[in-house]
């Protein structure tokens, strides 16, 4: 198949990787541009991968408020430098990943924290849906898979379709800016706040105050 130069550009843009090593991965992958990070991370080429195992202590706590003060969250973005935690391009990164957060409510930040027993839940509930279908067990197994990828997804902040791009994950996003800024970068942790939340709401008779007010 043809491979665009567009879609070589996206590739170095999020991996870091040389023009020539990511046409050779798109070539080699079919233009999947998921696969080709995988192959130029195998590979040893892709520079976000690089720099992953490198410490990052460095960074901010960055904040966002959104609906009038009703939704806030608090984010630890590190990186290595002192000097990079400076950089505008990073604090735009730590904003949007708070603004993110804001808007997605994700859980965690990574499928590694998620806790196994809830894990393990999903998927007996995702099996007993998949049994009363009567397909074999073979083919449980591989859809028990699929969504309990689709349950990472929808509360892990890296798995999560970036809202400000929904074609991408906010992980492709993470390793963009990590390509951009030449540093290991790492979302640490975060709280979001919703306001009331937890809190039990008083529930109101709407008709009784009305004849209340009528003196009915």
């Amino acid at each position: 198949m043809s491979i665009t130069a567009a879609q070589v550009n996206e590739l170095r843009k999020v991996t870091g990787a040389g023009l020539m090593d990511c046409k050779k991965a798109l070539t080699e992958t079919g233009g999947d541009h998921e696969k080709a990070v995988d192959y130029l991370r195998k590979k040893g080429l892709a520079a976000a991968s690089k720099k992953a195992g490198r410490a990052a202590t460095e960074g901010l706590v960055g904040s966002y408020i959104h609906a009038g003060g009703k939704i806030g969250v608090l984010v630890e973005v590190n990186c290595e430098t002192d000097f990079v935690a400076r950089n505008e391009n990073f604090q735009a990164f730590v904003k949007d990943i708070a603004m993110h957060i804001a808007a997605a409510a994700p859980q965690f930040v990574r499928r590694e924290e998620v806790p196994a027993d809830v894990v393990e839940r999903e998927k007996d509930i995702y099996r007993a849906k998949a049994r009363e279908t009567g397909k074999p067990e073979n083919i449980i197994e591989k859809i028990i898979e699929g969504q309990v990828n689709k349950f990472y997804a929808d509360i892990c902040l890296l798995e999560q379709p970036y809202v400000k791009d929904s074609d991408k994950s906010v992980q492709q996003f993470l390793n963009e800016t990590i390509a951009a800024i030449g540093e290991n970068i790492s979302v640490r942790r975060f709280t979001r706040y919703a306001l009331g939340e937890g809190l039990a709401k008083k529930e109101t008779d709407f008709a009784a105050e009305v004849a209340a007010a009528a003196g009915l």
